[in-house]
């Protein structure tokens, strides 16, 4: 994720990072600034409408179809937010839930027991950091801090990687219990921030494995382009040769807007706009290191 000063206006005028919408679509903007000189010079120069062309009356078509074009995108993109802000809570509920959980067990341990302490020291962040890797769709055993009863080397990357640290989790409560170190009420205590950890994955692979449906996200894009290709129809006889900025803005205002929604809608990624899981894992593993 990028860090920036939302209050810095003139930085981000002339500034133009690898995740900028304009870097992005440099291509798509170049062909089609290409593509509306070569309408604008040939109706220009060669078809010589008169003022009562009917040409104009594509313009009109653009008119009707705005309102509509602005209210998908506005939906899409709410969409996208959505999807990114519940990411946003989730991981927030597992930072929470981990202090909890660590808040907890240090006044449940016994202060001389180092070798439960030390296992919840480094199993709580290294769920968070299974988690993170399993919606980036990769394997790390070097992100996970091993320590007595777990061996990263151990895990099978072929199956669910955080089941697996849960896993780990319960069997070490568990085993505590049955040695009494845990009585059964300290259980009802643990049961809350420890089941949160599961459904807090659920949730995230629910945003992870869920896209927008094919069919919306395939008219959205066939929408702006039969919008923007007949733009310079429409508008040629009125604007002449400045119809080809105008309608490179247009174009990359619409496109603009789908992109970042496209972006935002899977937030567990590495992109600039996706949520910073790296730092937020980090942050957990200094809170539950600094409880234990």
């Amino acid at each position: 994720m990028t860090d920036y000063d939302p209050k810095d206006w003139f930085r981000y005028l002339i500034s133009f990072d690898k995740s900028d919408t304009a870097r992005k679509l440099a291509p798509a903007l170049l062909a089609m600034a290409a593509y509306c000189s070569a309408v604008a010079w040939f109706v220009i120069e060669y078809v010589h409408p008169g003022p009562d062309s009917d040409l104009k009356n594509i313009a009109i078509m653009h008119s009707l179809l705005g309102f509509a074009i602005s209210t998908l995108l506005v939906f899409r993109t709410n969409t996208a937010y959505d999807r990114w802000w519940e990411g946003r809570k989730a991981w927030g509920s597992l930072t929470n839930n981990s202090r909890n959980l660590a808040l907890k067990l240090a006044h449940i341990l016994a202060a001389d027991d180092q070798e439960s302490r030390a296992f919840f020291r480094a199993m709580i962040p290294n769920y968070a950091t299974a988690l993170k890797n399993h919606l980036r769709g990769q394997f790390q055993a070097a992100d996970f801090v091993p320590c007595t009863g777990f061996d990263p080397a151990d895990l099978n990357p072929g199956q669910h990687v955080p089941n697996q640290m849960a896993m780990r989790l319960f069997s070490k409560m568990d085993e505590l219990y049955q040695a009494g170190v845990i009585r059964a009420e300290h259980l009802l205590v643990l049961n809350g921030e420890f089941s949160s950890f599961t459904e807090i994955c659920g949730i995230c692979e629910r945003i992870h494995s869920t896209p927008i449906p094919y069919s919306y996200s395939s008219f959205m894009k066939k929408f702006i382009a039969v919008y923007c290709l007949t733009l310079p129809l429409g508008y040629v006889l009125s604007l002449h040769y400045w119809v080809i900025p105008v309608v490179m803005i247009v174009f990359y205002v619409l496109t603009s807007l789908e992109l970042v929604a496209e972006e935002i809608e899977d937030p567990f990624g590495i992109d600039a706009n996706d949520l910073p899981t790296e730092r937020m894992t980090q942050g957990i593993r200094t809170a539950v290191g600094d409880l234990l």
